[in-house]
């Protein structure tokens, strides 16, 4: 297998020419110059509405042609079952709504503490307008694991749907999902996967996940700002959506509402090629993603493990709360005695970006109950490095050495 280079990969992103260390992967990514060009080169065309009489119309077919086969192949999923959406709170509240439409009092739908909230208030709220009872499936805040002890009284008969996150954006925690699905199944409920932090830093199969839906957004892994989500086709027919009477009822394009974007489902098709390129071949697209992602496992990993060393030397002064067995590699930290938000900014003031927050992840940090408004969250990307690591743990050490404002 090919090594992965990471100075070859950084040369792709102008970005990093700010000298800026980023830590805010799992918020979003930097951008290499190819998918930038990718944009620009579609949106100057010639482009103009879909069809097939001349150059411009082609284009916009082909944009959005190209941007499904990408998806089917990084997700394992079919091209007629890609779904672009402006991201992916939007799309999950799209598909609340078309997907409760049938539910009353005595259903049921399961979400998880361990959730970014796009996954939980849409299916919360929907419940709320239906009269369906929501079920909570929790995790354990000592050790980041989920519980899934009382699975069976959870996701029981009266379940419709269950929505869990394949990893969490804020402790990284990898979620069994798998496990889930095979429950939900059993009863007849349907899954739907927030994949948008797991599909950054894992090998994506829809089918072989479980996953009903998986939802996904392409600017945590290079691309511009937008979502996409995956189904089988045939599920997709079963789903009717409100819509313009004149709009196509075909699938997937009947959840795609208005004119599509061509220029970013352009840009988000690169961002796939330029993943698929880190592992030239002869074999499929399909084969290269995943032998790509083991290389970004394999680095970003190691960087992880480097963190945590460095942490491991700055003892009661931070505490680690990202503590599951299989996790990506995310950080999420407290100070005991300091405000998270002040060792931020006195790193970002080393031009080190590590953000502190709760990151929409509502439920979590709730259930984490730390002495603090906020926690500092460290995510690895890609185009991390070695020496973004070394000044990140340099910083640390200087703030909790007393020289960062209490």
């Amino acid at each position: 297998m090919t090594a992965f280079d990471p100075t070859a990969f950084r040369a792709q992103f102008p970005s990093l020419e700010s000298g800026i260390a980023h830590f805010d992967g799992p918020g979003g990514t930097q951008t290499p110059a190819r998918v930038g060009e990718a944009i620009a080169r579609t949106l100057t065309g010639p482009l103009s509405n879909r069809g097939g009489s001349v150059a411009s119309e082609a284009n916009a077919e082909a944009a959005v042609a190209a941007f499904r086969r990408a998806y089917a192949d990084l997700l394992g999923c079919a091209p007629e079952g890609v779904v672009y959406g402006r991201s992916a709170t939007q799309l999950t509240y799209d598909f609340s709504r078309h997907l409760s439409q049938g539910w009353g009092p005595g259903d049921e739908v399961v979400v998880t503490r361990l959730d970014h909230d796009s996954n939980v208030r849409p299916w919360v709220q929907a419940a709320e307008r239906t009269g369906a009872t929501v079920r909570w499936i929790d995790f354990d805040p000592a050790t980041a694991e989920p519980d899934l002890s009382d699975l069976d009284a959870v996701v029981n008969p009266r379940t419709r749907l269950v929505a869990v996150g394949a990893a969490s954006n804020l402790l990284g925690t990898r979620f069994p999902v798998r496990a889930v699905a095979d429950r939900a199944h059993a009863v007849g409920a349907l899954v739907y996967v927030d994949g948008v932090h797991h599909a950054a830093h894992a090998v994506v199969d829809v089918r072989e996940l479980g996953a009903d839906f998986y939802v996904c957004s392409p600017y945590k892994f290079l691309g511009p700002h937008c979502a996409v989500l995956a189904a089988a086709p045939a599920l997709l027919e079963t789903v009717v959506p409100d819509k313009l009477v004149p709009s196509t009822d075909a699938v997937p394009e009947r959840f795609e509402f208005g004119t599509l974007p061509y220029e970013t489902m352009a840009g988000a098709t690169e961002a796939v090629e330029v993943l698929a390129d880190l592992a030239p071949g002869d074999g499929g697209r399909r084969a290269r993603l995943a032998a790509a992602r083991l290389l970004l496992e394999e680095h970003e990993t190691a960087l992880r493990d480097r963190v945590e060393a460095g942490l491991a030397g700055l003892g009661d002064a931070v505490r680690v709360h990202s503590r599951a067995a299989e996790r990506t590699p995310t950080l999420f930290m407290t100070f005991p005695g300091r405000r998270s938000t002040d060792v931020s900014r006195f790193l970002a003031e080393r031009g080190v970006l590590a953000p502190a927050g709760s990151f929409y992840a509502y439920e979590a940090f709730a259930r984490l109950a730390p002495d603090d408004t906020a926690g500092l969250r460290v995510g690895m990307a890609p185009y991390s490095s070695e020496e973004d690591v070394d000044r990140l743990l340099t910083g640390l050490a200087d703030a909790l050495r007393g020289r960062a404002v209490r």
